[in-house]
């Protein structure tokens, strides 16, 4: 029997609670059933893929099989994509160690441009993920696209930007939150203006491509 008025919208709510839970559950088990290092990233793309579906409206997929179903299908590429992100982190950390041990005056020359990067780099991060679950693309065009996305949207990554420190924020004051509620919730904050950033791209150019067909025809008329 259908609920309805207050308590139809207090089940609604729980059961998204449960179906949030769930995620971030599967999450934190799938990565460390991969002992972390081989877990963690098709965990995060299995988890990016199950709210991608929410993000387009399948409110009703189940979550296990959605999750799973990710999980198998892309361990390999997400490795591989980790592995690349992790050997990017892992450089721009040996940047910020010599940097510390270096003389002042190239402190002050390489500092500013360091940070610079390193921004670039973690705003880059926030599209990877939805992108690798939204294109069929291969690994090292996720990440170009990524950075594009990133420097033409800068509305989009300032907004994620923002709500994801702010939810990290908020995390840190109630840590046994975070095995129910950290890995979904951020995958939340940034699918959806990742995917609206997406679909300017995609109107872009598609404008680009009527616009280059339009002057062809111009062009062969005349």
């Amino acid at each position: 029997m259908e609920t309805t008025g207050f308590m139809g919208g207090l089940n609604s709510i729980l059961e998204w609670i449960s179906r949030l839970a769930l995620l971030n559950l599967l999450w934190i088990f799938f990565s460390l059933l991969g002992f972390i290092i081989f877990g963690f990233f098709p965990a995060t793309a299995a988890m990016f893929a199950v709210v991608r579906k929410w993000a387009l409206g399948e409110m009703e997929i189940p979550v296990f099989k959605t999750f799973w179903s990710s999980y198998k299908k892309e361990f390999i590429k997400g490795n591989i994509l980790g592995s690349i992100i992790m050997l990017m982190g892992v450089v721009l950390l040996i940047d910020f160690l010599f940097l510390q041990q270096a003389a002042q005056s190239i402190q002050n020359l390489l500092l500013v441009p360091f940070y610079i990067i390193s921004i670039i780099f973690v705003c880059m991060l926030f599209y990877i993920f939805p992108m690798f679950v939204h294109y069929e693309m291969k690994t090292f065009d996720i990440i170009k696209n990524s950075f594009f996305v990133m420097i033409y949207n800068p509305f989009s990554t300032l907004l994620i930007l923002v709500g994801s420190v702010g939810l990290l924020l908020l995390l840190s004051y109630a840590p046994p939150l975070l095995i129910i509620c950290s890995g979904n919730v951020l995958a939340l904050a940034i699918t959806k203006p990742a995917n609206n950033a997406f679909n300017k791209m995609n109107r872009k150019h598609q404008t680009i491509l009527e616009n280059s067909k339009s002057n062809v025809i111009s062009e062969r008329g005349f």
